[in-house]
């Protein structure tokens, strides 16, 4: 067959795999089909099946639903393969009790691949003391001989805001003052009610709230914290805008002399 021929052939394959997706796309518009509320059903289980054979270290669930190839991404940014996944899953050690329970779950199917995307509450009693966490997990299953089986897939911790602390007024309001990035990027921060306001030109007004003497962080932002910086006197000498381990620093400016201090 000649490249021309296979050209063709490629393109009029293309078309009709783009038509297929056309039609259950206007299909799912008007409500799931009889094949994806099957695969829902069977992917939801599938996945909680995974997610209870976690605690007690059932290797043979996990064994079963993933693929030889199966790639994963957990949310250390640890990749494993199969055999590294298996090795990875052990019990609970005494002392621990746990579960994941789906709590969202999302399925688009193409063909005979399904991307899934599901967020997951985890409940621990850590020696006495319970600790409830989220994690976000995007999977992408294939429908083969075997039935489904797992080939990929990324989990994120949903973060969440920190608690905040109260302040004396005297400490919080402690950080007023202008702060300078660059030369030409200067912000105001003044203490309002229990937050510190950032204020800067042609800019929305951003609140930010103590999480430790020293620390804020900005609701809605929980990657995000604002640490301050002190001289060996304790003054405050600015702050780092940090994004996890990536920090941005600006420097506090010095106080401008108001008309008062001129006065003989």
């Amino acid at each position: 067959m000649t490249q021309i021929a296979l050209s063709m052939l490629a393109a009029i394959t293309f078309a009709s795999a783009l038509g297929g997706q056309d039609s259950l796309m206007s299909r799912s518009s008007r409500g799931r089909t009889p094949v994806q509320a099957t695969a829902d059903s069977v992917l939801r289980a599938n996945t909680q099946a995974l997610l209870n054979a976690i605690a007690p270290g059932d290797t043979a669930v996990w064994n079963r639903l993933l693929d030889p190839g199966m790639i994963q991404v957990d949310e250390n940014d640890v990749i494993r393969s199969k055999p590294e996944i298996l090795a990875s899953i052990q019990p609970l050690g005494p002392g621990l009790v746990g579960n994941l329970a789906i709590d969202d779950f999302k399925v688009a199917l193409h063909g005979n691949v399904a991307v899934v995307t599901h967020e997951d509450n985890e409940y621990l009693n850590y020696y006495g003391q319970i600790i409830r966490s989220r994690f976000r997990m995007t999977d992408t299953w294939l429908d083969g001989a075997n039935g489904w089986r797992l080939i990929a897939s990324q989990v994120l911790a949903v973060q969440k805001d920190p608690p905040s602390i109260e302040l004396d007024r005297a400490t919080l309001c402690g950080y007023n003052g202008r702060y300078a990035m660059t030369s030409d990027i200067v912000a105001t921060l003044q203490c309002a009610g229990d937050s510190l306001v950032m204020k800067r030109a042609g800019h929305a007004d951003r609140f930010f709230l103590p999480e430790v003497r020293d620390v804020f962080f900005e609701p809605g932002q929980p990657r995000t914290r604002r640490i301050f910086q002190r001289d060996a006197q304790g003054g405050v000498t600015g702050f780092v805008d940090r994004r996890e381990e990536r920090d941005i620093a600006w420097k506090r400016m010095p106080l401008t002399p108001g008309p008062a201090a001129h006065r003989k």
